[in-house]
Order: structure tokens, then sequence, then C-alpha cells
């Protein structure tokens, strides 16, 4: 029997339904949205995994392009790994739940949200996400949920919840926010370099709209909910919790104050190691996660102890300072552009290439097809935290970095009409110790300008953690690994000197009021400042000229109906002028024309090219033209390449001559267009351009009999002689 539960929101109606589609799963929704339909379901296990001390959870969100009607590109024909899009949505959706499970929770957990139907306008993931707290609250799984989300964009001012796919270009602000009845858990989104009040604004306004939603979700868990699995946290015995602590809180302490991260993490594991050789051999292995447990809850109380009660932090930093920072540009003498921006134990190297639009990347989703010339690539190598592990394509995280990275970059990026290359930048991380995301953002502002890219101004980010123990509260700028591992809330704000450009929180705990998150905001912009200053030292403004190694991305506009003559039959005219100058050619429906060298000469000479077969005769204008073709009632003359006229017998001097005696194949001769017909066909004179003896008078008895006509001589009959009437566009 299926259930529906039904509430407005935004002027339309979301529907939850269950018990109509995949009723095996532990829970199963159908949420639905205008014409957007997202299956959601929710699986777990009734046993932990074994050898674990980490929550086993694994969601999913994918989109079919049955959705749409469309039948997917490529060889297979069917879905494949998950996109961009779909790995960036999964990642919204598990960052809040996750932490809503039991501590010690160790059973596999697997969240999978499919689109069935998109109707381009509402979006999906707020469905995907709704629908799997949904599908978790009526489960047997434990959840301390529900949760809800929902998108705020801001156009003129005005903030709109959910907003349609069509008013997202419009939107300064778009943030994507979950929470619960009292606690923002999620935010994700970019801004316009807004202040970080506006964006506190939009964060509160979007938490309040989901209050109907959580009071849909709650109905359904008391009427349609299924008993949660019975949990019990294992724990030590008090004697094996006394054990672990006499042993492991000293060299925890001490190494909670060593600096150095690899030193620090080295006596930590010294530490986890001598607690563990307490144990007789046959019950580690049964209490490991027991004993990683409480080894944890030691760190977490020494570390957030000492903040706390010395305001002072792990590396002896008070809480609003920043590491030390250096920055180095142009580091790599083939590179279009590069940076190494240093903080602290945090090192990223960030590379700029410059393109032409045949470098853009081409994107098939549910929106539909569309072209992309702004990439930023994340990198997280092992070294850059001293492993040793197998190099594999980006995981799900690096996905996640750059897309912050890129969306806190895109927003001081000149136009396309400003600056029309295709742009990728690179962070390589090199080293990490706290946020490498924002170190990314820091490196590829300075690659961007020592590309000699004309960014409006420098960008730069921080990570931030927040620690509350009752009335306590510590917002510290700039974290460590550590401190975001052990604090209540980390997030990270990117922007300029003007304002907020992209913004990231996880939430982990209730009861962070508005004037906390305004504080922490503006103590993250007194970081990020201070990082620009530091920015600015390398380098204030964009290089004046891009790298020598670098194309040169020339543009000119040309008539529409002109794109097929440059293009030729086949291509056969473009392919032509880029083999004999060297250059990149891109046309535009518009009519746009890129032309990509790497030196003036080469775009000179295509341009020369091109202008030479768009451009069209004027009357009055004068040409210097060669002749092409003798005939008895005057010379075919080109006048630029795909362009001929014709230089009547009549108009070459003001005697009566012959063609052929006047002029052979080849000549060049200086004319003027009398006429440009409707048919195109052109009309030339020689006659004000002829020399003293130019010419000799012809025999009477030798010239032909003459009718001069816009269109050439015609014969008695009418018809035309000569084949070319009066000439035009070849």
């Amino acid at each position: 029997m299926a259930h529906v539960y039904e509430a407005e929101i935004a002027g339309r109606k979301l529907t939850i339904e269950s018990g109509y589609l995949a009723k095996q799963a532990g829970g199963s929704v159908v949420v639905r949205y205008g014409d957007c339909v997202v299956l959601v379901t929710a699986c777990g296990t009734e046993t932990p995994r074994a050898g674990i001390d980490f929550l086993p959870l694994v969601v999913d969100y994918v989109e079919k392009t049955f959705a749409v009607g469309k039948i997917p590109g490529g060889f297979f024909k069917r879905e494949g790994r998950l996109s961009e899009t779909e790995v960036l949505t999964s990642r919204m959706i598990d960052r809040p739940i996750r932490p809503l499970f039991p501590k010690g929770y160790y059973n596999e957990i697997q969240v999978t949200a499919t689109v069935l139907s998109a109707d381009k306008e509402n979006d999906t993931g707020v469905l995907a996400m709704i629908g799997a707290s949904a599908a978790l609250c009526i489960s047997y799984i434990p959840f301390s949920g529900p949760i809800a989300g929902a998108r705020v964009g801001r156009i003129d001012g005005q903030l709109v919840l959910n907003p349609v796919h069509q008013d997202i270009p419009k939107c300064d602000l778009n943030i994507f926010v979950a929470g619960s009845r009292d606690a923002i858990l999620m935010v994700e989104g970019e801004a316009s370099e807004a202040s970080e009040e506006e964006v506190l604004d939009a964060i509160l306004f979007a938490h309040k709209a989901l209050q109907p939603v959580l009071d849909l979700q709650e109905t359904m868990q008391k009427e349609i909910g299924k008993e949660k699995l019975a949990f019990s946290k294992a724990a030590l015995s008090d004697d094996e919790t006394a054990r672990v602590r006499s042993i492991a809180e000293g060299l925890l302490r001490e190494a909670y104050a060593t600096t150095a991260k690899q030193d620090r993490r080295r006596k930590i594991d010294e530490a986890g190691e001598a607690v563990r050789a307490s144990f007789p051999e046959d019950e580690r292995a049964a209490k490991g996660n027991l004993i990683s447990g409480a080894l944890k809850s030691i760190e977490k109380e020494i570390v957030r102890g000492k903040i706390h009660a010395e305001k002072r932090r792990i590396d002896g930093r008070g809480f609003a300072d920043v590491r030390p920072i250096s920055c180095e540009v142009g580091v790599l003498p083939r590179t279009h552009g590069s940076a190494v921006f240093t903080r602290g134990e945090t090192q990223v190297l960030a590379t700029a290439t410059l393109g032409t639009s045949q470098d853009e990347q081409r994107i098939d989703s549910l929106l539909g097809d569309f072209k992309k010339s702004f990439m930023l690539h994340y990198n997280f190598p092992p070294f850059s935290v001293g492993e040793c592990r197998m190099l594999r394509g980006p995981g799900r995280r690096e996905v996640g970095h750059g897309a912050l990275a890129e969306r806190a970059v895109a927003k001081i990026l000149p136009g396309a009409e400003e600056f029309p290359y295709t742009i990728r930048l690179v962070a390589e991380t090199l080293e990490s110790n706290g946020s490498s995301s924002m170190g990314s953002v820091c490196s590829a502002s300075l690659a961007l300008m020592d590309a000699g890219v004309p960014t409006r101004s420098a960008v730069s980010g921080i990570a931030m953690g927040l620690i509350k123990d009752g009335d306590n509260v510590a917002v510290l700028s700039d974290i460590l690994g550590d401190e975001d591992h052990l604090g209540d809330m980390d997030f990270k704000v990117a922007g300029t000197e003007n304002g907020v450009t992209a913004i990231q929180m996880d939430i982990k705990i209730g009861g962070v009021s508005r004037e906390i998150m305004l504080s922490a905001l503006k103590q993250a912009r007194d970081g990020r400042l201070y990082i620009l200053s530091k920015m600015n030292e390398a380098l204030t403004t964009a290089r004046g000229e891009l790298s020598q190694f670098a194309p040169r991305i020339y543009v000119m506009t040309i008539k529409t109906d002109k794109i097929r003559e440059i293009i030729g039959p086949g291509g056969k005219v473009i392919r032509g002028i880029q083999e004999q100058t060297g250059v990149k050619i891109d046309i535009d429906d518009d009519g746009t024309v890129k032309i990509a060298a790497t030196d003036g000469a080469s775009a000179k000479a295509a341009i020369s090219i091109i202008e030479g077969i768009v451009q069209e005769p004027e009357i009055g204008k004068v040409y210097e033209g060669k002749v092409r073709k003798i005939m008895d009632f005057g010379a075919f003359v080109e006048l630029f390449p795909g362009t001929d006229g014709l230089l009547h017998v009549s108009q070459i001097s003001k005697l009566r001559v012959n063609t052929s005696e006047c002029f052979k194949e080849g000549d060049m001769v200086t004319v003027r267009v009398l006429e440009v017909d409707r048919d195109g066909k052109i009309r030339l004179t020689h006659k004000e351009f002829e020399t003293e003896g130019q010419f000799k008078e012809a025999d009477p008895n030798s010239l032909p009999e003459r009718t001069e006509r816009s269109g050439g001589d015609r014969d008695r009959g009418g018809r035309d002689r000569g084949g070319r009437g009066g000439g035009g566009r070849r």
C-alpha cells in the first residue's frame, strides 16, 4: 500500500511517497517536485563490518538519461561511472547525514538516489537530499534525523527558495543548505563577492524554509517507520579504560606539544602501539576499534582542553593567527603560468594553461549538452602526507575540493568577450596539513595572474574551525588537520577584498547561533585579507603580456552568410588556411571567428586571407586586380580571392580596342567598381587609369559587335556569352 505525504514548498507541491517502488529496500521513497521524480533507497547490514573504526556509509546519486528522454552517448549506450555533478551531489548528501548515525556504529549503509524523471527546471539534488533523509527515517537503520535540503538564490536583491534552473544564471548568490530542526548541518555555495552578513542571511533563510519538509518526514516516521535496529555502543571496561589512559595520556600530551605534523603523528602512533601492546594478543583484534575510540577520546580531550584552558592551539598559535605564508610565481619555465603557495605545512603548486575553444570540455548532462571553458583540477598525491599508495584517478574528495576552488576562482575571471581563451588550472598538493583546497584557491589565483589572465582581482581562501563546550566558544583561523578532525565545525571561505565568492560548511553540533556564525565569518574575512596581502607581495596584478608559449587569440566578426565560404566544401578552405599559416581557427554560429596563433605574423596572414574571402566589393572603390580570363567582350578581373568583376571592352580605354591586344591572363590592372547589381554581378572600369599610349586603337574590321549590358554581352538570341556574365562571387 502506497503512503503519500504532501507539502507546498516555494509555490510548488512536494510529494514523498513510500510503499510503491523498491519495497524490499530497508527504506524507500519516491520524491516528486514539478515533473522531477527521484527514487531514494536506504539499505544496511544487521552486523558490523569487522576490522574498521569508521562508519562504512556509501551515498550514490545517479542520473539516468532516460529521465529526460535521451540515449547515452558513447559506444556502450548505457550510463557509466558517475559524472562530476553526480559525485558532487553524492558528497552533499553524505556530509550532513554522516554525523547523524550513532558513534561506534560500523554496520554498512548504502543510500542510492536515482533520478527517474527530470523537468530541467527543478533541482533533483534537493529532492535526493530530502529523499535520503526520509528513506533513512522510515528504515530500520539507526538515524538521528530527519534533515532536509534547499537551495537559495538571490535575484535582483531578493532571496528565492529553490530557484528554477533557468534563473540560476541570474543569481548573484547561490547556496545549498542542509539542516535539521535546530541546526544547520551543511552549506555549499558561491556568491559574486557578497558580504558575510548577506551570505549568513541566505543560509538562515534556507534553514527556515526547511521546517515544513521536516514536519512531513516526522509524520512519515511516526506513521510508517520501521522499528530501528537495537544498538548499544560497545566500550572497554573501566579497568581497561584506566589502563589506556595511564599509558597513553602522557605520551599524547607530549605528542600534542610537538608542532611538526610528522613528528606529532609518529608520537601518536607510538602511544597507540604502547596501548595495544598492553592487551593480550587475542584481545587486540577483537577490541581494536574500542582501543582506537578510547585513544581518540583522550586526544579530543587534550586538544580541546588546551584550547579552552590555555587559549593556545596545538602549534602554539592564537585563535586568529595564520601560519607563515610564502608565495612564488613563475616557478616553471614552459608553463603559461605557475605559482607555489605555502602556508605552514600546506603547499600547493598551481599551473595555468591557456587554450582555444577547441579545448573546451564538452559535457552531456540532464540539462542538455554544453561546453565548459574554465576548469580547475585538484590532485592530492599520497606523498603530500608522507604515505605510500597506488595512484588512481581522482577520488570524490579531490573532485569536491576542486569544485570548491573552481567556484571561488571563477568569479574573478574576465568575460569571454574580453578574454576568449579556454583556461585549465591544475592544483597539485605537495604538502598537506590543513586545507589544501584553500591553498589551491590562492595558488590558482596567482597562477592566473602569472599567465597574464586579466582577472578582476586576486582571490584567497581560508579554512576555519570551531570548538564549543557549553558557553565556551573558540573560533580558529587556518586550522590544522588535527583541529579539523577534533572540532565541532569546520568551514572554508574564499573571496576577494570585496566579498565572498565561495563557501563550504560542515557543522557537527547544534546550538551554533547566528551571532557565533557571523563572528566566525568576520574572523575568516580578517584572515582572508591577511592572506591576500601576502599574495600581493608576490604579484599585485596580472602580468601585462601572456606567456611567450601561450597562444594568441585574435577575434574578428563576419556576416553569418559568409561562414560557409570560409569553411568551404567539406572544410577544404578552412583546412587550407590552417595548413598554410599554422594557426587554429574556430568559427561560432554568430559569425565570431577566433584565430589562435603562436606568433603575430601567422595570425596576420590568416586574418588577411579571411578578410579577402569575406570582403564585398564597394561601388566607387579602386582595386588592383588580376586578369583571370580574356573574352572578346572584355576581361574578367579578380578583385580579391573569390570575387571577379567584368571589365567590359568599352570600359578598358577611351579608344576602340580589342581586349586580347590590351591584356593577357595574369596581368595586374587598376580598376574602379562601377556597379554591383542585385545578382551580385560587378561592372568595372579602367578608363580613368589609362596612361597615354598604353593602348592602340584596333582595326575596325577586327572588332566584334558590342552592346554593353550589366550582365555582359549577349548574342542576338539574348543568351549570355562568356559563361560568367558580369562577374561576381566565386
